[in-house]
């Protein structure tokens, strides 16, 4: 049996959780509420305050959508509690970012600044003296890494100076530069 898809999902007090015709799952939390669609074979069952997930045979098909249903449910779970955060730092001479309202406006070596708005419910942060540590945050998962991944792509991190935006703890492999004679 798949070790991830039979772990229990623990459900906090201040979430709660509503499962409509057992195809379609709802969490409610303080930070917000996401729905997820199961997949027609999973089944999700609430017990003793936690979350089970089900599937039926053993099936190569079936065992990859059990850890992978308990996967994202446990993340809504987290992200309607918690909130999910992405760091991102933007290193070289004069680049920066700062927000105006509630877009971020990147300053990276380019003649223009780039503006980034955020989707619904992801919000961006800078921190105070440092503007180039930016936080991503959000209850979704998979938004929150993914307008990570697009603000890191519009100045990936160079090899042999390391300036560009890199997540946090990312490790950049650098090169060695030119030789003289």
């Amino acid at each position: 049996m798949s070790r991830i898809g039979k772990k229990p999902i623990p459900v906090p007090d201040k979430v709660s959780v509503s499962i409509e015709e057992k195809r379609r799952i709802s969490v409610k939390g303080p930070k917000g509420e996401l729905q997820l669609d199961l997949p027609p074979d999973m089944t999700v069952t609430q017990e003793n305050g936690a979350l089970l997930v089900h599937r039926p045979s053993d099936e190569r098909r079936h065992r990859a959508l059990h850890g992978l249903t308990r996967a994202l449910i446990a993340n809504m779970v987290q992200g309607v509690s918690e909130g999910f955060r992405r760091s991102l730092i933007v290193e070289g001479v004069g680049y920066s970012g700062e927000l105006r309202g509630k877009d971020l406006v990147l300053r990276l070596g380019y003649s223009h600044e780039i503006v980034v708005t955020p989707p619904e419910n992801i919000t961006f942060s800078v921190e105070g003296r440092n503007p180039t540590t930016i936080h991503v945050d959000g209850i979704d998962k998979q938004v929150v890494g993914q307008v990570a991944a697009n603000i890191r792509e519009l100045r990936p991190p160079e090899p042999y100076l390391g300036k560009g935006i890199r997540y946090a703890g990312e490790q950049i492999r650098r090169k060695a530069g030119k030789t003289g004679k």
